[in-house]
């Protein structure tokens, strides 16, 4: 329903398999919080769904249920043959099901050859009539089948079950035990024949099991449930699972006996011994590219700050944050800075710090020595973006440098320019999730990126040149999921190195290879707080052996 109340109201053309992709779903959920649907998982989402697109229209509801639920329509899963499988054999003798859908009965005929008619609301005395004459398999559509009248869709048809079914139900929580797959567990008429049947002599005399998706929130009416029935002394349990058919599979391959011919068919396709020839090995050695510059030079000096007490690290950030960035700063043990010293003194001067120039160790690559190579790397990504189109952001350990799309001269960037196209813009037709703290939905931007870091190898600095794409707000990464993937396709090797080549040559500022080239992070400061950099502008390579 969200697919298609979002494809008509956009005029946009997403399709079922589209709808497997997490950005996509994404992207769409964010459309119907701002268009005032539930939020995601909400008790009354589906309802609430299902009246605001049909109403109450009986012909739209059944309209748009034939729709997606006819017969051509019905793909049998893993999942649905196992589920035919077992009632065929009578290894499971009752299901009970909210679906309208006719899957169940496409399974058990393919399966089997043989045919299930399901009890519903349009005859559910009969069900226990079945249930009484032990007519195995009995199955029940408890919310009705939608190709008959009667249908239970909206809040109000859920609010209570039909009587006859109802008690079938409860006569066979009494009876079997009963395994829980696919259902929420959002409708309170059936939930309350769960409770009812905890009431009851002998409820679920061989276990109640409820089976959700890894990870999937669990609703407090199953986890009070799950509780209540332990509590009664049922042998009850909720069980994640990875998939439906993962699950059904494994229950099938665990039972001692199948019979031949429905392992047939429920396991159409089994492993086969084959034989693929594996080409020869080349004779020259592979050589690689590597993304990284040698670093000739860091910086050996730092301004150290005595502070008269101990200064946390929210406290440093807010510290550099009111100083407007102009400053670096870390604490490795002893907190250290970067930066104009008369700006240094103002941001520390509540704190009667004294000031001093330090060494700093060229080992950055010690057990205690991330807080400073975090700082080494915040100064070069500095010194890289000065004097060029580009903004500074972190996002995990390392720095990202953003193609500014505001600044009014881009031309330092030409050779990304020429090797990529355009460096920003909008992503269309995709908006920031909305929260308690952003309630508004909110467009989304892209531009190309580089992540830069620093590592050591061998005795060797090197510099790390990670193209990167940056996604504004950054919440919205997974919203833009769709977009990245699309944008990144065809960065393979080729395209990949021509990107590399052009981020080398905006960084470096020249097209020469071979070329040293130093930077430093601020103009006419002194040593000691002012980084500076040194690095060739020739990326390193591998060469593989033969043997």
């Amino acid at each position: 329903m969200k697919r298609r109340y979002y494809c008509r109201e956009e005029n946009q053309d997403v399709s079922r398999q589209d709808m497997q992709l997490p950005a996509v779903k994404t992207r769409i959920q964010a459309f119907m919080d701002s268009r005032g649907f539930p939020k995601l998982w909400a008790d009354d989402e589906y309802t609430t769904y299902f009246e605001k697109i049909f109403g109450t229209d009986r012909e739209r509801q059944r309209a748009y249920l034939r729709g997606i639920l006819a017969e051509d329509k019905v793909r049998l899963t893993a999942g649905n043959r196992v589920t035919g499988a077992l009632l065929a054999s009578g290894l499971t003798r009752m299901m009970f099901t909210t679906n309208f859908d006719s899957v169940v009965e496409r399974a058990v005929a393919e399966v089997s050859g043989r045919s299930i008619s399901a009890f519903h609301l349009e005859g559910p005395t009969a069900a226990n009539q079945a249930f009484a004459n032990e007519e195995w398999p009995i199955y029940c559509k408890l919310h009705g089948d939608f190709r008959y009248d009667s249908v239970k869709n909206l809040s109000a048809d859920l609010a209570q079950q039909d009587g006859a079914l109802a008690g079938c139900m409860l006569t066979s929580a009494g009876r079997f035990g009963f395994i829980v797959a696919g259902y929420s567990g959002r409708d309170e008429s059936v939930m309350s024949l769960f409770r009812q049947a905890l009431g009851r002599p002998n409820p679920f005399p061989h276990g109640l099991f409820w089976t959700g998706m890894r990870g999937a929130p669990v609703l407090p009416a199953v986890s009070e449930l799950i509780e209540a029935a332990v509590s009664a002394g049922v042998r009850a349990a909720y069980v994640e699972v990875d998939t439906f058919d993962a699950l059904m599979l494994r229950m099938w391959r665990n039972l001692p006996s199948r019979p031949s011919d429905l392992e047939a068919k429920v396991r159409k396709s089994l492993p086969a011994a084959v034989s693929i020839a594996v080409p020869s090995p080349g004779t020259a050695p592979p050589l690689l590219r590597l993304n990284a510059l040698p670093i000739a030079a860091l910086p050996s000096r730092a301004l150290m700050v005595r502070p008269r007490e101990d200064i946390d690290w929210p406290s440093l950030r807010t510290i550099q944050s009111e100083a407007e960035s102009r400053i670096l700063v870390t604490k490795a043990p002893n907190i250290l800075c970067w930066g104009e010293p008369d700006t240094i003194a103002k941001a520390f001067k509540r704190h009667a710090a004294k000031i001093e120039g330090v060494d700093i160790p060229s080992d950055l690559i010690a057990g205690d020595a991330l807080p400073l190579k975090g700082f080494v790397e915040e100064g070069i990504a500095t010194a890289l973006a000065r004097d060029r189109p580009l903004l500074i952001r972190r996002r995990g350990n390392s720095p990202i440098l953003i193609a500014d799309a505001h600044a009014q001269d881009l031309s330092p960037l030409q050779p990304l320019s020429s090797a990529i196209g355009k460096l920003t813009g909008q992503v269309t037709g995709v908006f920031a999730p909305v929260d308690d703290e952003h309630p508004t939905p909110a467009k989304v931007f892209w531009a190309e990126a580089v992540r830069v870091s620093i590592t050591q190898k061998n005795g060797a600095t090197w510099l790390l040149v990670d193209p990167h794409i940056w996604i504004w707000p950054p919440r919205a990464r997974n919203a833009a999921r769709e977009f990245l993937d699309e944008r990144r396709k065809d960065r393979l090797n080729a395209k990949f190195d021509g990107i590399l080549t052009a981020w080398i040559q905006v960084l470096a500022g020249t097209a020469k290879r071979g070329a040293v080239v130093e930077f430093s992070a601020f103009e006419d400061l002194e040593a000691d707080a002012n980084p500076s950099f040194t690095f060739g502008s020739r990326t390193g390579f591998s060469m593989g052996h033969v043997g």
